[in-house]
């Protein structure tokens, strides 16, 4: 094994950071149980973080959660293979902060800390008055959730394997172990604190490199030509494989990397822990400026190195590939910290999330309710599943596809046909019940299976889209068709 120690040291320094910002959390965590007061529960403080996130914060943690392996090392990666055209289905990711925020509003962060809830099962528990609701949502969580994280271990571990020289399984087990401890120990609090300090590295690395690849091409247009002369479909807005870039297919893409992400649970958290509507203003803006930033830059990078790099095994390779060309390899250990903290600031939000469906709201809300007595019970058994969760991923990840793209965008349109009708019309159609909560979440996520691997690409569109039309018919007609949730639930949600 030839291992690259000039570019492996600097990343090590930044996991180490990871560490210390996570011991940090824990130590806030402590404090803020052992002093009492509102928001100061074990839970509550390992889930949400006590709610008081600002602006600039929320933005970077809200940027960074969305934009992972998939925008820095897949997404890169697909843009090396298909070209511009790749990056026209990419820039729909650009206003997921707008899209979130606006959406669910100042009016799910005053709900969800009005009924206590630590997470989006247990929001959908409480305003659908069905543990029902929350065990679909919790297992459709652990399901697709392990899958989405599973992806952002095999993009971390494409990353220091081609970058560093590590075997693809050292590599795996070196950043899970990192992602899982700073995560067990430091919960919302720790991840939010990384997330801002990784959304900072990812701007910086993703200037870098865009920079650089462009220099290195001799201008943009150049770089356009030079991909030409590859393949003319390189600059097409069709791509290079004829009848894949079909329009239904582009405009689907829309919507499940665009204004869907609303129904993602480690977004929706992001929207229920923020400080004030100050903060919540600041978070829109910021958030849509620095994802146009993250976005284009690092799928032009992909892109353009098409015209640098030759004949690598696997796209998701372009990016270690190209820093490893282009710079100083300690100045690459550097700037490669930029995709790894994209990666880390994903998996550590999800691992929370299916952290809290498994602990909060399975085993205390339903299965063991008498755990809430006992807060030190409860911390030892969520950093005992943050850890067999951490373990379950990695042997999930041993044996990973081509591009890890397409992984993580199955599990994207997964927890989207389960949580967006669900989320969004429980926080704003009064009519809405458990029965067609129930009946969206059971339909969404049996048609997107169907449509995902048996009658694949419906009317030539991305399974999601047929699966969020069914899954939000079946909610309107079965909610019509059943009775009206109860006065109490009215009250909660609407007597504000």
């Amino acid at each position: 094994m030839n291992i690259n120690f000039e570019i492996l040291i600097p990343i090590v320094i930044y996991f180490i950071l990871m560490y210390v910002i996570g011991a940090y959390a824990a130590r806030k965590i402590r404090i803020a149980t052992k002093n009492g007061g509102e928001g100061s529960g074990y839970l509550e403080q390992f889930m949400t973080g006590g709610r008081d996130m600002g602006g600039f914060v929320l933005s970077m943690t809200l940027v960074a959660t969305y934009l992972s392996a998939g925008s820095f090392i897949g997404g890169p990666g697909a843009a090396y293979k298909n070209g511009l055209a790749w990056i026209f289905l990419a820039m729909s990711q650009m206003p997921t902060g707008y899209y979130t925020l606006m959406v669910l509003g100042k009016k799910f962060a005053v709900v969800a800390r009005k009924i206590g809830s630590h997470s989006i099962s247990d929001f959908l528990m409480k305003r659908y008055e069905s543990k029902a609701v929350m065990v679909i949502a919790s297992l459709s969580i652990v399901f697709f959730l392990i899958a989405a994280m599973s992806s952002q271990l095999i993009g971390a571990a494409r990353l220091l394997q081609g970058a560093t020289g590590l075997s693809y399984k050292t590599a795996l087990i070196f950043f899970a172990i990192t992602v899982v401890v700073h995560t067990a120990i430091g919960g919302f609090r720790g991840v939010v604190l990384n997330d801002t300090m990784q959304g900072i590295v990812m701007s910086i690395s993703t200037l870098a490199l865009f920079i650089a690849v462009i220099v290195k091409a001799g201008g943009i247009s150049a770089a356009v030509q030079g991909m030409k002369a590859i393949n003319s479909g390189m600059i097409s807005p069709f791509g290079v494989t004829e009848g894949f870039m079909t329009i239904p297919w582009v405009s689907s893409f829309w919507v499940l990397v665009g204004f869907a992400v609303v129904g993602l649970p480690a977004i929706s958290m992001r929207a229920m822990s923020y400080k004030d509507t100050k903060s919540l203003k600041r978070g829109i803006k910021y958030g849509t400026l620095i994802s146009i930033l993250l976005i284009f830059g690092m799928h032009l990078v992909g892109a353009f190195g098409s015209v640098l790099v030759k004949d690598i095994a696997s796209g998701d390779l372009v990016v270690p590939t190209l820093a490893r060309m282009l710079f100083h390899p300690v100045i690459a250990g550097v700037v490669l910290s930029g995709p790894l903290a994209a990666v880390m600031s994903t998996i550590d939000s999800q691992l929370l999330v299916v952290v809290g469906g498994i602990v909060n709201d399975l085993l205390v809300n339903i299965i063991r309710p008498d755990l809430k007595q006992n807060p030190n019970k409860v911390e030892m058994t969520t950093k005992a599943v943050t850890v067999v969760v951490g373990i379950i991923i990695v042997l999930v990840a041993l044996d990973p596809p081509e591009l890890m793209v397409w992984l993580n965008l199955f599990a994207t349109a997964g927890q989207l046909s389960t949580f967006l009708w669900p989320t969004v019309l429980g926080l704003y159609w009064k009519r809405a019940n458990k029965e067609g909560a129930i009946a969206s979440m059971l339909v969404g996520i049996g048609s997107f299976i169907v449509f995902h691997y048996v009658l694949k690409r419906p009317l030539m569109m991305h399974p999601i889209v047929m699966s969020l039309v069914l899954s939000l018919v079946a909610f309107l007609v079965v909610s019509r068709l059943t009775k009206r949730p109860s006065d109490k639930v009215l009250q909660l949600f609407w007597g504000l």
